[in-house]
């Protein structure tokens, strides 16, 4: 993968237009995360585009990461509020709801004190795409209200949505990166599909994984694969080919097949709960 990755299509500066004029509605921004990469997941541009706005930090897919508590932490002693999710499962929503409640009391109770006429508190979801803002939207408002695409950066236009008594949702595209300056942070996105499979070459992409895993975390890797471990992410991808017969005629291995297989599966959760950013 090349240092500088370049990506940042039109609808990726349209979401970010739309952010910025409809910031002047919403009382709270709520950024969404990826647990597994909490840094790395994060959009540079965010401060500048809310500027003084409160903003609520959510770390979701939880259950698919390592040292949430630890991360939450980092972020409350940065003076920030924080909580970690499982929109698929539900777990964390009542403490989002809760602290987002919490967060905009004060704006509320400051329009009701002029004289303004009472008004739900209004919130606005931020995140890079496939983050899992759809889901986390869905889960918040109880039904299927925004389709779920999951191809980076396919999210519908804008709707308000009702997510609790008193409390109105704004949804609005994903955002990412114009320029990805770091390349260890370009490949712990491409990982997690933040940056579709098409726009960089997978073999070296995989075999990193791997490497990375075989480091990090190594017990999901070889509980999954039964493989013997190795600091050569070719021969990891080897190994796995042949245990799960990802295999041409001829008894060649089936490159493309075991590049998705693994990213499938890393994807799934199914190589064990992982954090791939460091705590500094």
């Amino acid at each position: 993968m090349e240092n500088s990755l370049q990506w940042f299509p039109g609808h990726m500066r349209k979401a970010q237009r739309l952010i910025q004029e409809n910031l002047k509605l919403v009382d709270l921004v709520i950024e969404l995360l990826d647990a597994r990469i909490p840094l790395s997941s994060q959009n540079p541009m965010l401060r500048e585009i809310i500027q003084d706005k409160p903003r609520l930090i959510v770390l979701g897919k939880a259950d698919l990461a390592a040292n949430v508590d630890a991360w939450l932490k980092k972020f409350r002693d940065e003076n920030f509020s924080a909580v970690a999710v499982d929109a698929a499962h539900g777990t964390g929503i009542k403490n989002l709801i809760a602290q987002a409640k919490s967060l905009t009391e004060s704006k509320t109770h400051k329009l009701s004190k002029h004289g303004a006429k009472p008004r739900a508190a209004r919130v606005m979801i931020v995140g890079i795409p496939n983050v899992g803002k759809s889901s986390l939207i869905n889960r918040l408002a109880g039904m299927n209200h925004v389709k779920i695409e999951n191809r980076p950066g396919v999210t519908r236009a804008k709707q308000w949505i009702k997510i609790a008594d008193g409390l109105d949702l704004l949804d609005t595209p994903g955002i990412l990166y114009p320029k990805f300056d770091d390349a260890d942070v370009a490949l712990k996105l491409s990982w997690t599909y933040a940056i579709s499979d098409e726009i960089h070459d997978l073999e070296p992409t995989v075999c990193k994984l791997l490497e990375t895993l075989a480091e990090k975390f190594p017990a999901g890797l070889v509980e999954r694969y039964k493989i013997s471990l190795t600091t050569d992410g070719h021969e990891l991808l080897n190994q796995i080919g042949l245990k799960r017969g990802c295999l041409r005629k001829g008894g060649l291995l089936d490159t493309e097949k075991v590049l998705r297989l693994v990213l499938s599966e890393f994807r799934a959760g199914k190589l064990g709960k992982v954090t791939l950013d460091d705590l500094l």
